[in-house]
Parts: C-alpha cells; structure tokens; sequence
C-alpha cells in the first residue's frame, strides 16, 4: 500500500466521473487526486482515513473529500476473518472545480458551493439525515446521460452547501502536491492498519520505514499530524467503538480483541478520544 496520485479514467467528460463500485472496500493505498470526490456508501463499514482523521464509517456514509487530500476507507480486519461480507456498494462522484466552465464557482451566485469546496481540503462529513435526504439521488445518478448527470450534480453540491448537519474531518491541511516519502509513509500506515489488534510498538514500526525511533517520530508527526501512538490509539479505539454498535460483545472481550492490554488503559483512551466511556457510548448510541 502506498501514498499515491491517482488519476481518473475519463467518464462524462474530463472533468466528470461518476460511477457505482460493487467491489472489497480494501483500496490498494492511502490516495490522493486533483480532482474533488463525493463519495457515498450504502453498503459496508470499517475505517476511513482522511487527511489526519480516523473514523468509523457505516452504510450511509457521506464524504466531500477536496483536491490532493490523502483518504483511504478501509473494512476492518476482523470482519475479513469472521467470514462476513467484505463488498461495498459505494457511488463515487469526481469532478473538476471547473466542470461548468472556467471560473463558475466564482460568481456571486454560487458563493455557497466555493465556500463548501474550498473547506473540503479538510474533508467534509455529511450527517446521516443528510445523506438520507439525498439517497435515492445518489444511487440513480449512475443511470442518468451525461447532461443529467452534470444537472444532478450541481443540484446535489448546491443542496450540501446548505446542510448545516456536517462536520469537517482532518484538523490540518494535509493536501499533497507530490508524494515526498510516500512509500515509507505506505508501508508504515499498512502496517498499523493491518496488525492493530496484536502487540506492535514504536521500533516496529521505525523497523518497517528503516528509520532509527527518532527519526520516524520527527517523519510520522509531520506526514500525519500524529504521534504513532495517537495513531494507533485511534484506530483502536474507533475499531471498539464499532464493534460496540455492532454487538453485546462484553466490554473487556473488546477492549483485548482491539489490542488492548490493560482494561483500564482501554477505558483511558477510548475517553480521550470519544468523549465518553465504552459503556457510556454504547449506551448513547443504543438508546
């Protein structure tokens, strides 16, 4: 897996493309694009990296992600080995700023619309009322001509400029405009993502990128925005968080399956980054 500029096929025209995915929600690398993404799953959860963000993303997720801003959605692990369904019925829209013309979003008229996609350099995250408003939108958009498309989509970024239910992702500004270190960024965000639930440390991961610890901390910290443990920790945490939702699993049956070790470690973090307890979340969510 590595930090790569991905560089999309042709669809409407070049400055659009849209299309449905029915495919393991496993991309092959932490990406980025010059183009703009909407990106909407109906189907699926795990992971989602965007910029220095760590989230859990369910069915129903929707994310602007801007121009050359690193984001990755990924299935958990455990669910692979459980045997549970790893596709994902994802609609993904790309565009250009520039789709209606040269300088569109520029006028007066659309000051909303240049607002929203200037904010997404951050990423933006939709809330599920939100998304649910524009559902069926989004899963026919696919079956339009290119005309309609083009309509569907300027209606759709006019409706989303409006929402007030949404949430910017990444804290930083972390668009890349070349891919400095990228493949020792890769191997390192693999590897975490990948072996969270046993026990890794920091000269793993330093062994991983061929650094001494010191080194990766100073590499990690400016690439990601995060100390490799924060890193971690948030993974985990997000992972137990969704496990929560998902089952009656006992809280310490979680906490050792997310590679925790110490309950009261587990209980610490999971407060820290959630802003509540194991059981206070489960039971926010299930009420």
């Amino acid at each position: 897996m590595r930090l790569t500029l991905k560089n999309s096929d042709n669809g409407v025209n070049d400055r659009i493309n849209i299309f449905k995915k029915v495919v393991p929600c496993m991309d092959s690398s932490w990406h980025y694009h010059a183009e703009f993404e909407l990106l909407y799953i109906s189907e699926s959860s795990g992971i989602r990296f965007v910029g220095d963000s760590v989230s859990h993303f369910a069915p129903g997720d929707l994310v602007l992600v801007g121009s050359y801003l690193p984001h990755l959605w990924r299935n958990d692990n455990l669910d692979l080995a459980q045997g549970e369904p790893t596709s994902v019925n994802t609609i993904v829209l790309k565009f250009t700023k520039d789709f209606l013309g040269k300088g569109t979003f520029d006028n007066p008229e659309f000051s909303e619309i240049n607002h929203m996609l200037d904010q997404s350099k951050f990423g933006i995250s939709f809330s599920q009322k939100v998304s649910k408003k524009h559902h069926e939108d989004l899963m026919g958009i696919t079956e339009l001509s290119a005309a309609e498309q083009t309509i569907k989509l300027l209606c759709l970024l006019h409706s989303l400029s409006q929402a007030s239910e949404k949430s910017i992702l990444s804290t930083t500004d972390m668009r890349q405009y070349a891919s400095v270190n990228s493949e020792r960024l890769d191997s390192v965000i693999k590897f975490i993502s990948d072996n969270y639930t046993k026990d890794i440390n920091l000269k793993n991961v330093a062994d991983i990128a061929c650094m001494t610890t010191n080194s990766f901390c100073r590499f990690f910290k400016k690439m990601t925005n995060k100390s490799f443990t924060q890193f971690l920790n948030e993974i985990r945490v997000r992972n137990a968080a969704r496990l929560l939702i998902q089952d009656n699993q006992p809280v310490t049956e979680i906490c050792y399956s997310v590679g925790y070790k110490s309950v009261t470690n587990f209980y610490k973090q999971f407060k820290e980054i959630t802003g509540n307890t194991p059981k206070e979340y489960r039971y926010l969510i299930q009420s």
